[in-house]
């Protein structure tokens, strides 16, 4: 039977998934076979001919586990899916039974198990599967992930830990994570002083980081919907600053930063034309990650020419430059297989900033 642990969180976006990405790296360390679940799937995809969540696609892809894939992920909500189960179409015993014997499948097979809730603590109340639910109902210790602050923090815990006291769901680990470097010891010293007399520790997670933080160019195509036309270690390098093309040619040449991603009008010739030469420079190689050109108005022959030969990442959208801009800004970079270079920092940094024989010990 395979010891396991539910990665739960406070809210989205805290870095659950990258958790457990570190934990199966660390863990394959030293259990003979590890597994993965992601009982209930908000986020579906295709792969290997079988309907899944994301995240379970992303375990897979990465740790070579598609031979379980199709009991990694056996329920995935789709659109209309939470209206059949509160019409009476889909019973919600039928998908907690699919839940029970994959789990139970997948512990018979492994030494260890992870098992990935989906979003907060109440996400799946609707269909009657909330991650304090299934955390009991497959009998499996919680460790939840939160933001990497201090007053806040201790809000979001409680209100999550109210569902899982209700639930009879056991919390043994509290992973504030994004920390950040300066005020790593501190935050630790103070959730520790608010929960000392908690059945739970608090283990300290990742230092946040802008690479596992911030959108490859290929994840911001993807976003946007549009081709981007890059190599493909063009395409895998990570966008740490966003910049409208607005100012002179001049100005805006100033004001890049390490990897900028430049939203520049199809109309700004001179604009174009200058950063397209600058790219074959190693000094500003660094500092242009790429383009987007937006605006209906077609590029001039001459400066798509001048686009083409330099070599330059670029997408082309017929959407303004604020709407891109908007997209942009409110997207969160989730990150996805095709992510080698936060994978494998990942996986680094789980080995100096992630203590998993402290949560080990604890489950």
């Amino acid at each position: 039977m395979a010891k396991k642990i539910f990665i739960a969180a406070t809210g989205q976006n805290t870095g659950k998934t990258t958790t457990s990405l570190s934990l199966m790296h660390m863990a394959r360390k030293k259990y003979g076979r590890v597994g993965f679940i992601k009982p209930l799937g908000p986020k579906p995809t295709f792969m290997n001919g079988l309907d899944v969540d994301m995240d379970a696609a992303l375990m897979a892809k990465v740790y070579g586990l598609e031979d379980d894939l199709h009991l990694m992920s056996p329920v995935v909500l789709h659109a209309g899916s939470t209206r059949k189960v509160l019409d009476g179409a889909v019973s919600r015993e039928a998908l907690l039974e699919k839940i029970r014997q994959a789990c139970a499948e997948l512990e018979r097979r492994c030494d260890y198990l992870i098992i990935e809730g989906a979003g907060h603590t109440g996400v799946g109340s609707v269909v009657g599967l909330n991650n304090a639910f299934l955390a009991r109902e497959l009998d499996a210790p919680v460790l939840m992930v939160t933001g990497g602050g201090v007053g806040n923090v201790i809000d979001a815990i409680h209100l999550n830990l109210a569902l899982y006291r209700q639930e009879g769901a056991r919390v043994r680990v509290i992973l504030p994570n994004k920390l950040l470097r300066a005020k790593r010891e501190a935050t630790l010293r103070y959730l520790r002083l608010a929960f000392h007399e908690a059945p739970y520790k608090v283990v300290g997670g990742f230092n946040f980081s802008p690479i596992l933080a911030h959108p490859t160019l290929l994840h911001i195509s993807k976003l946007l919907g549009l081709p981007l036309r890059a190599t493909p270690e063009q395409a895998s390098r990570i966008v740490h600053h966003v910049q409208l093309g607005a100012a002179s040619a001049q100005r805006v040449i100033e004001m890049l930063k390490i990897s900028t991603l430049l939203l520049v009008t199809s109309t700004r010739d001179e604009l174009l034309v200058m950063l397209s030469s600058l790219h074959h420079l190693p000094e500003y190689n660094t500092e242009i990650a790429g383009l987007i050109i937006p605006g209906v108005a077609p590029v001039s022959k001459i400066t798509q020419m001048i686009i083409d030969s330099s070599e330059i990442p670029y997408m082309r959208s017929t959407l303004n430059t604020s709407e891109v801009f908007s997209i942009i800004k409110d997207d969160v970079s989730k990150i996805t297989a095709e992510d080698t270079e936060k994978i494998a920092l990942t996986q680094k940094l789980a080995e100096t900033e992630l203590d998993f024989e402290a949560i080990d010990a604890l489950l």
